[in-house]
């Protein structure tokens, strides 16, 4: 695979990765709410997903996938109840000041993992890009197994960098928050956040 063909596709990637949607939503909400342990998790399982797309595509499965149609609707709904679920819990948590690094995520890393692979699997935008538009980037017929492990590791780098960016951002900004009122209003804040993100999935 050409070096312009790979950086053509590594900042088209880029750019949809970066755009927020219902996985940047879901991992600040998280972040901000519970910190980010369990974030390398939940970004693993996202780059899993994304990995599960590429390959499907990259196989010519994109159409038998298409007649799979009920599976990755299932998938989706799953996902978007895991968000619902999660925003249930951050509503009625109990609120208190933030004044040491976060605990362990509860959910645990297992947990966190398929829910980031539920997430992204059942995402809209990761459909369309790996459906719709990696063809149009990247010659799929051309494709060698150095090129395909070329790509394997622009998906992962880009995923891990970005999100890794958003979540150190939440992160930060959790820091700001020193009372239980404040944090109170982040876990509502966030619990509504989830619910749109869960929206989003469910209803495309």
């Amino acid at each position: 695979m050409s070096l312009a063909s790979l950086l053509l596709f590594a900042s088209v990637y880029l750019a949809v990765v970066a755009l927020p949607g219902p996985v940047v939503t879901a991992l600040v909400a998280r972040t901000l709410a519970r910190g980010p342990a369990g974030a390398p998790a939940f970004i693993a399982g996202i780059i899993a997903g994304s990995l599960i797309w590429f390959s499907l595509v990259a196989a010519g499965l994109a159409a038998l996938a298409a007649q799979f149609g009920t599976l990755f609707l299932v998938i989706r709904y799953a996902g978007a109840a895991y968000l619902v679920y999660l925003a249930w819990k951050l509503w009625r948590s109990a609120a208190s000041a933030v004044i040491a690094p976060a605990a362990p995520a509860p959910e645990g890393w297992g947990r966190m993992f398929l829910s980031g692979l539920a997430i992204n699997l059942g995402n809209p935008k990761a459909l369309v890009f790996f459906v719709a538009l990696l063809p149009s980037v990247v010659d799929l017929e051309a494709l060698t197994l150095l090129g395909v492990a070329e790509m394997v590791g622009v998906i992962a780098g880009v995923v891990s960098g970005v999100l890794t960016a958003y979540t150190v951002a939440a992160a930060r900004a959790r820091r700001l928050f020193a009372s239980p009122r404040a944090v109170r209003l982040v876990n509502r804040g966030s619990s509504v956040a989830l619910v749109g993100a869960a929206a989003a999935i469910a209803a495309r």
